[in-house]
C-alpha cells in the first residue's frame, strides 16, 4: 500500500544534518514547538462552527512538538472587530480530558501583567514560562474572557477536544463535571507555542490544507501526519509543526487567506522554520464545482496552479528554507456534491506530473498520492484508507502517508 518516497530533486544545499546538540551547553533560541493555522469567522463559506465567548474560562489542550528549557504563549485577534481581552492566562500539564496536574499550574504573564488586551487584527506573545517542557507533552492553556469576545479567530480541525465553562475557573483541577460544561471542536485565539531550544534545531513546517490539518484522523488520539512523523524523528532530528488549514486554497481566499497571502505569517515568520513540507491544490480544483453545484464551474488550469506553486517554491527559497512538495492526493468520487470533475482530474494528473518531474523547482517530492491511492483506480482513495467521504484518508492513510517520508529530508539542505 505504501509509496517509496522517489528520488528527491538535487538539494540546494548538502550540508550534512545537524548533530544532536546539548542544551546545556549550546546556545539556545526561540522556536515554534506548536502552531494552529487560524481563518476568520467572516467568511462567506461557512463550512466550520463559528462561536465567540463571554464570562467564561476556556481550557484548551497544546501537544509540543518539541522540548526546551522555557516556553512562550501565542495568542491571536487577528480576525476579531473587538479588542479581546483576557483576564487571567495559566498552563499546567493536562493529565487526562480536562484535567491538570495543579503540581505543574502556573500563570501567563504578558509584560508582567496577569491581563492582556489583543487589538482587532493583532497577535500577542506571553513572557516566558520558566519550565522546562518535552516533546510531546500535553499541556492545558486556560484562559479567563469576561467580556464578550464576539466571533472568534479559530482553528476549525484541531482534532484536539477543547472545554469551556462559566465564570471564571482558572484554578479549578477538572472542569469535566462542572455545569455549563461545553465541548469545543474548534481551537480559538491560541496560534502557536515557542520552546527555548539549542539553537539551530531543524523545523519543518507541514503548509497546506486538511490532508495536513489531520481531518479524517481520529481526534483525541494525536494520529495526524505531523503527529506521525514526530514519533518516527530521532532525538535531535527536529520536529515538525502544524499549519494545516482545512478547505484552504493555494490561489484563492476562503476558506482562510490563500497559501500564497498567508505565506508570510504562517511559514516565513515561524521561529527556527528551516523545511517546508506542502500539500496545496486540491481545493482550487473541487471547490469552484462544489460552490456552483448544480451548475458547472472550471477549475484553475494546471498552468495556473504550477505558477502558483513555483511561486510559492520562490518564496520559501528566497528565505533559504528546503521546500518539499508533495502529490495532490486523490479525490475521485467524493461525496460532496460538484467537487470531482474529469476537468478536475485532468488538472490534478498534470500538476503531479510536473511535481513528480524534472522542471520543477521544489527541493523534493513525497508522492503522498501514490501512497494513498487505490491501484485498481489510482485517482481514488483506496478503501482502507479512506475515512468515507472520498476526500480524506482515515489514521491508517496517514500512517500510510508518512511511511512514504524519507526523513532525512526533514534534517537536510536549505534552512537559515
Amino acid at each position: 500500500m505504501n509509496a517509496e518516497t522517489p528520488a528527491p530533486h538535487t538539494p540546494r544545499s548538502t550540508a550534512p544534518p545537524p548533530a544532536p546538540l546539548d542544551p546545556s551547553a549550546a546556545q539556545t533560541a526561540w522556536t515554534a514547538a506548536f502552531r494552529s493555522a487560524v481563518l476568520s469567522p467572516y467568511e462567506s463559506i461557512e463550512l466550520f462552527e463559528r462561536r465567540g465567548f463571554a464570562d467564561q474560562t476556556v481550557r484548551q489542550v497544546i501537544r509540543v512538538a518539541g522540548g526546551g528549557s522555557a516556553l512562550r504563549i501565542r495568542l491571536s485577534n487577528q480576525y476579531g472587530k473587538t479588542p479581546l481581552r483576557v483576564a487571567g492566562a495559566r498552563l499546567a500539564r493536562r493529565t487526562r480530558h480536562s484535567a491538570v496536574d495543579t503540581a505543574t499550574d502556573t500563570p501567563v504573564l504578558f509584560d508582567g501583567a496577569t491581563e492582556v488586551v489583543v487589538a482587532p487584527g493583532a497577535e500577542v506573545i506571553s513572557d516566558a514560562v520558566e519550565r522546562a517542557v518535552r516533546a510531546g507533552e500535553e499541556w492545558a492553556l486556560s484562559l479567563y474572557l469576561p467580556e464578550e469576545t464576539g466571533l472568534s479567530t479559530y482553528a476549525a480541525v484541531p482534532n484536539t477536544t477543547g472545554y469551556a465553562v462559566p465564570g471564571n475557573a482558572l484554578a479549578t483541577a477538572s472542569l469535566d463535571s462542572a455545569e455549563g460544561l461545553e465541548l469545543l471542536v474548534t481551537r480559538h485565539y491560541v496560534t502557536g507555542v515557542d520552546v527555548l531550544a539549542p539553537a539551530g534545531t531543524p523545523v519543518t513546517v507541514a503548509f497546506g490544507d486538511s490532508w495536513f490539518e489531520g481531518f479524517g484522523s481520529t481526534p483525541d488520539t494525536d494520529r495526524r501526519l505531523t503527529d506521525l512523523l514526530n514519533a518516527r524523528l530521532p532525538e535531535g532530528a527536529g520536529w515538525v509543526v502544524n499549519q494545516g488549514l482545512s478547505a484552504n486554497r493555494l490561489l484563492t481566499d476562503e476558506v482562510g487567506d490563500s497559501a500564497l497571502n498567508r505565506l508570510e505569517r504562517d511559514v516565513l515568520s515561524v521561529p527556527g522554520v528551516t523545511h517546508v513540507l506542502v500539500h496545496l491544490g486540491v481545493n482550487d480544483l473541487g471547490t469552484p464545482g462544489q460552490l456552483a453545484h448544480p451548475e458547472p464551474a472550471a477549475p484553475p488550469t494546471a498552468a495556473a496552479l504550477i505558477a502558483g506553486l513555483t511561486t510559492l517554491a520562490d518564496r520559501l527559497h528566497a528565505a533559504g528554507l528546503t521546500a518539499i512538495a508533495t502529490t495532490i492526493g486523490p479525490y475521485k468520487g467524493t461525496i460532496f456534491d460538484g467537487y470531482d470533475s474529469p476537468a478536475g482530474q485532468a488538472v490534478a494528473r498534470e500538476v503531479n506530473a510536473w511535481i513528480r518531474g524534472a522542471d520543477s523547482p521544489y527541493d523534493a517530492y513525497v508522492d503522498t498520492a501514490a501512497a494513498v491511492a487505490d491501484p485498481r483506480d489510482p485517482e481514488r482513495i483506496h478503501p482502507d484508507l479512506g475515512s468515507g467521504d472520498g476526500l480524506h484518508v482515515n489514521d491508517a492513510g496517514f500512517a500510510a502517508m508518512a511511511d512514504a517520508m524519507d526523513l532525512s529530508l526533514l534534517t537536510t539542505g536549505g534552512g537559515r
